[in-house]
């Protein structure tokens, strides 16, 4: 370096160059951490996923003393852009494919009525043969067949294609019903062949061109014109209607498909409900051509809920969240329950039984089934054993046989931890208590003439107050039960046992001694019961302190119910000796109990403190 003058070296300059140097690098190390700390915080608001804020004025920083020049800002942080408004919805006439679809409906269903006219109302008409009926049905149908599958190879001919095909495949079924049942022109073996090719090259269009409303059409086309055609419910459009169930789940293979399941499904079943129906009336359900056979029935039934309960487990064992494959399998044995109004007694059992057994099999070899799967087989059993149970046991044994199925489903529930089999205890149990309560009313225990002798009515009354408490001990262990509902829960269950072994004292003393001096000797052993039952809870209370406010609560009431029994009914009803031992007996009772809850409170804290 020289100086301005000369050739020289300035020795001020070479004297300032080492302290510019170093405020230089002490400024480079501050630059430095700042930047360190700014990563940082970056880093921070990222792993939290939130914005960072907007970078504020940046300063800038003084020039060192000497420095000819400002020290530059940092240059700014990237701005975050703000956030598109919503595009506007577009109307729905102008949404792509909606009015198309629309119109292909409406046209295919107007084109199968057309094709039922043709077929049915021509012929009251007159216009021409039957045979040229037929025939005209059938090339109309294959037409539409056939423009339809011209069409699915131009662009945006799809809707159409699928609306074309849809309502040729369904005409061309309806011509083999008409000619099948309406004509009797076809044996019902070739007709449900011939219905079978239409069904199944049908559904292979569907699966080809992967739609599930063509297949849709199809099916409701035939469940709701063909009954036209048949004129009425016979067997042979039941089969045709079992045949499109069949033919329904092909395309329903690796496909979720659920309006199909139901399209395919409830026709047959409606259609069995109507035949049941008009059996069960005595009318005749298919006009012209006689009634249907009972046993007929009850075989397309079981095949019905076959097919049913088969290809729904395939469905859920592929999708296990598919609901409607668990509804279409209850849907399906609707009818096969339904069967008792044309069958006699004992097949009707031997059919529920059957069914039963069937699905209870199920259960147990396919223990990995979805829940609500399992949950709605559980529940068609449950409603079969109790068909069976209603069918097979006199009126005033059936509470016996509802509180032994509760008892042993409980059972279950406790040790495999079931509350499906919980479930279908408390449906037994409470189906139980109210066909108790209806062979022995609570009014019935008050008058001699009211209280029967009935040995079910009595073996009915203690497998009720078992069932209660085990009901009630389930549900806690199950965790059904918690905070005041456990109390709540032992509350009512104390109700049950109260009144089921006061009928059980009364009737038993009836059946033993007589009417009159069985029911005073009974209600003289009931009002002592009571009181003994009220001891029992008090004492208990004094050993289980946590307990303690449910059982004296418990108690105390139970004790007051009994001295209100005692001034109010027995002491007027008894007489002579079982007077006084009512009296004497509850008496000695309450001077225990109250001698016992001196003691406890004289010798430790009180309980429940």
């Amino acid at each position: 370096m020289v100086n301005d003058g000369g050739s020289q070296i300035d020795p001020q300059l070479m004297g300032r160059l080492p302290g510019e140097l170093a405020t230089l690098g002490q400024r480079m190390h501050e630059v430095a951490a700042d930047l360190a700390r700014f990563r940082a915080q970056v880093d921070a608001w990222g792993a939290a996923g939130q914005v960072p804020p907007a970078a504020p004025a940046q300063p800038v920083y003084p020039h060192p003393p000497g420095y000819p020049h400002a020290w530059h800002s940092a240059p700014p942080l990237p701005a975050v852009p703000a956030a598109q408004p919503a595009p506007a919805r577009e109307p729905w006439w102008q949404r792509d494919g909606l009015v198309s679809r629309v119109l292909a409906v409406a046209g295919g269903a107007v084109t199968v009525i057309g094709v039922v006219m043709l077929l049915v109302l021509a012929a009251h008409a007159g216009y021409f043969g039957p045979a040229a009926r037929v025939v005209a049905g059938g090339v109309f149908s294959a037409a539409l067949i056939a423009a339809g599958l011209r069409m699915s190879g131009r662009r945006g001919g799809r809707v159409g294609a699928v609306a074309a095909v849809g309502t040729g495949i369904a005409g061309g079924f309806l011509d083999v019903v008409a000619a099948t049942s309406y004509y009797g022109w076809l044996p019902p073996a070739v007709g449900l062949a011939v219905a079978a090719v239409i069904a199944c090259g049908g559904m292979v269009i569907a699966t080809r061109w992967d739609s599930q409303p063509m297949a849709a059409l199809v099916v409701l086309a035939v469940a709701v014109l063909a009954p036209v055609l048949a004129d009425g419910v016979t067997p042979t459009l039941l089969a045709f209607l079992l045949l499109v169930q069949i033919a329904g789940f092909v395309p329903q293979l690796g496909r979720d498909w659920p309006y199909l399941h139901a399209a395919r499904t409830l026709p047959v079943v409606f259609a069995l409900l109507a035949a049941f129906a008009a059996a069960a009336v005595g009318s005749d359900p298919i006009g012209q051509h006689g009634g249907v056979a009972a046993s007929t029935l009850v075989a397309l039934a079981v095949a019905v809920a076959v097919v049913g309960v088969g290809t729904a487990l395939s469905m859920v064992h592929r999708r296990a969240g598919d609901g409607t494959a668990t509804a279409m399998l209850a849907t399906s044995t609707v009818p096969l329950l339904l069967s008792g109004g044309v069958l006699a007694r004992w097949p009707e059992v031997a059919v529920q039984c059957s069914l039963a057994a069937a699905l209870l099999a199920l259960l147990v070899a396919a223990p990995r089934l979805p829940g609500h799967t399992r949950a709605a087989i559980a529940a068609v059993a449950a409603a079969a054993t109790l068909q069976a149970s209603v069918g097979a046991t006199p009126d005033d044994a059936l509470p016996v046989t509802l509180l032994v199925l509760a008892l042993g489903l409980v059972t279950i529930a406790g040790r495999a931890g079931s509350r499906i089999a919980f479930a279908a205890a408390a449906g037994f149990g409470i189906l139980g208590a109210a066909q108790f309560h209806a062979e022995l009313p609570l009014t019935a225990l008050v008058s001699a003439d009211g209280v029967t002798s009935s040995f079910p009515v009595l073996v009915a009354g203690v497998l009720l107050s078992v069932v209660a408490v085990l009901l009630t001990v389930t549900a806690r262990s199950l965790g059904l039960l918690g905070g005041d509902r456990v109390d709540a829960a032992w509350i009512g269950c104390g109700v049950v046992i109260v009144y089921a072994g006061t009928a059980v004292v009364v009737t038993g003393a009836v059946a033993i001694l007589g009417t009159d001096p069985g029911f005073v000797a009974g209600q003289c052993a009931a009002t002592v019961a009571w009181m003994v039952l009220a001891s029992a809870l008090l004492r208990w209370g004094l050993t289980r302190p946590d307990r303690a406010h449910l059982a004296l609560g418990s108690g105390l009431a139970l004790a007051g119910a009994a001295l209100t029994k005692l001034f109010l009914f027995d002491l007027a009803t008894l007489d002579g000796v079982f007077r006084v031992l009512a009296f004497i007996g509850v008496g000695l009772l309450l001077l225990a109990a109250g001698a016992r809850y001196a003691r406890a409170f004289a010798t430790g804290p009180r309980p429940g403190a």
